[in-house]
C-alpha cells in the first residue's frame, strides 16, 4: 500500500510526534511505501512581519501547504492519506489537497484541538468544557485559553468555526480515529459522526521485556506543565510517610518552580532524558505515576509502563480512569488532590506484592492492547475501510463493532 503521512511537529518534541514517527516506522516495516510530509513549528522563527501578520489566516487556510501537498499526492498517488497534526502551518487546506484529487482522508485525533481552542479542555487549573459544541468558541476568546492571548485564540477559534461552517469535519475526512472511547464520546458530542470514529490507541513500538521485582523508586515521566498534573505531584511529597524516591523525567514550563521546591525532599529531578533511558526507568520503578489535571486523550507512558509489566497511579479523570483499571492494572485517586495522591503512593510503596501483582496484570494488558502487531492489524482495518468509503463500496465507515468499543 503507498501510504502518505502528514503531519505539523511541535517545537517542543511530544507524544504525538513520537507516535506519527512510530507509525512510519511500523508501516515500512511491514513493507508499505510510505511518504511523508512535515511541516515544523520552528520555521514560525524566521517568519518576518507580513507572515506572522498573516498566521492567523494561515491556520485557516495554508495555500503553501495545499498546494505543496496536492503536487506530492498527484507524484506519488498514495492510496490513503494519513494526517496526524495540522495545526498550524498545515490546515484543514490539506484536506481540500486530497479531496480535488480523490485520495481517502485519515486523521488521528491526537488531541481535542477540534473542540477546544486550547486543545485540552482546561482552564485555571480545571476542567472546562464552555466551548464543547460552540460553532464559535467565544469563551475561549474571551479567557484568551490559546497561549494565554485573546487574538491568537480568536484566530484558532475562527478557523474552527470556519470549517465547521464548510463541513469540512463532516466531509471532507473519511475516518477519524479516537486514541480512547472516552475521546470517542467527547467528538461526537462536539459534532464529529459517530460513524466516522473509531478507536485505536496509541502502542509501544519496540519490544521491552517486564520487570520482575518490585522497583526502588516511583517515576513520573512527561512534560512539566499545569496540565499534566506536576504541581500535584510536588505537593504530595511532604505528605507522604513512606520513604517512596520519585523520580522526574522531564522538562518544560515549571522546571524551574518544580528545581526550587523540590530542595530537601525524596525527588530526583532528571530534566530531559532520553526514550531508552525512560525504559530503564520503568524498569526500575515500583509504579508510574500520571496525575494530569486535563482530559488526556491516551498517554503512550502508560501503555510503555504496562509493557514494562509497571502499574500506574493515575487521575480518575477521562480516558486515565478508562486505560488504568483500579485495584487491578494501578490505582486512581481524585485530580488535583495531592492528599488521595500522597495515601495512594504510600499503600502502593507498603505493597509491594500487590503492585507487583497489578505489574503482572498491567503487562497483559499491554499483550493484549497496546502490540506493535495488534496496532498494526487495527491500522490496516482504519485504511481499508476509508477506502472502502471512499470508493463508495460502504455507505458509512464505521462497520467493525471492534473499532468503536468504548
Amino acid at each position: 500500500m503507498e501510504i502518505l503521512v502528514v503531519h505539523n511537529r511541535y517545537q517542543n518534541r511530544g507524544g504525538e510526534d513520537s507516535v506519527c514517527e512510530a507509525e512510519i516506522e511500523l508501516l515500512r516495516g511491514m513493507g508499505h511505501e510510505v511518504t511523508g510530509y512535515a511541516r515544523h513549528n520552528d520555521e514560525m522563527r524566521e517568519f518576518g512581519a507580513l507572515q506572522k501578520l498573516g498566521l492567523g489566516w494561515n491556520t485557516t487556510w495554508a495555500n503553501r501547504s495545499h498546494t505543496e501537498l496536492r503536487d506530492l499526492i498527484e507524484r506519488t498517488s498514495p492510496d490513503i492519506v494519513h494526517f496526524h497534526n495540522i495545526f498550524p502551518l498545515i490546515s484543514p487546506s490539506a484536506y481540500y489537497a486530497c479531496a480535488d484529487v480523490g485520495v481517502p482522508v485519515v486523521q488521528t485525533l491526537h488531541n481535542f484541538r477540534l473542540l477546544c481552542p486550547a486543545a485540552t479542555f482546561l482552564r485555571d487549573g480545571k476542567v472546562c468544557e464552555l466551548c464543547l459544541g460552540r460553532t464559535l468558541a467565544w469563551p475561549a476568546v474571551l479567557h484568551g485559553c490559546y497561549r494565554d492571548s485573546r487574538a491568537a485564540t480568536f484566530a484558532t477559534a475562527g478557523m474552527l468555526a470556519v470549517h465547521r461552517g464548510l463541513r469540512t469535519w463532516r466531509q471532507k475526512v473519511d475516518v477519524y480515529v479516537a486514541l480512547s472511547g472516552f475521546a470517542r464520546k467527547k467528538f461526537i458530542a462536539g459534532g464529529i459522526p459517530a460513524n466516522r470514529i473509531v478507536v485505536k490507541p496509541n502502542f509501544v513500538s519496540h519490544e521491552v521485556e517486564p520487570n520482575s521485582i518490585p522497583g526502588q523508586h516511583a517515576l513520573y515521566a512527561g512534560r512539566l506543565s499545569e496540565e499534566k498534573g506536576i504541581r500535584t505531584l510536588l505537593s504530595t511529597v511532604g505528605k507522604l510517610s513512606t520513604p517512596a524516591i520519585i523520580k522526574i523525567a522531564g522538562e518544560g514550563p515549571l522546571f524551574d518552580e518544580a528545581s526550587r521546591q523540590v530542595t530537601g525532599m525524596q525527588v530526583e529531578l532528571l530534566g530531559q532524558v532520553p526514550r531508552r533511558r525512560i525504559i530503564e526507568l520503568m524498569h526500575g520503578a515500583r509504579f508510574v505515576v500520571v496525575p494530569s489535571v486535563c482530559y488526556e486523550n491516551f498517554p503512550l507512558v502508560i501503555a510503555e509502563s504496562f509493557a514494562c509489566g509497571v502499574p500506574v497511579i493515575a487521575s480518575r479523570l477521562g480516558s486515565l480512569a478508562e486505560v488504568v483499571e483500579d485495584g487491578r492494572t494501578g490505582l486512581l485517586f481524585t485530580p488535583g488532590d495531592a492528599q488521595d495522591l500522597a495515601a495512594k503512593i504510600d499503600w502502593a510503596w507498603s505493597n509491594p506484592d500487590v503492585m507487583t501483582q497489578m505489574g503482572r496484570d498491567a503487562r497483559r494488558e499491554y499483550e493484549a492492547k497496546y502490540t506493535a502487531e495488534r496496532n498494526y492489524r487495527m491500522l490496516m482495518d482504519i485504511y481499508e475501510m476509508a477506502i472502502a468509503f471512499k470508493t463508495g463500496k460502504l455507505t458509512a465507515p464505521v462497520v467493525d463493532e471492534e473499532l468503536v468499543k468504548d
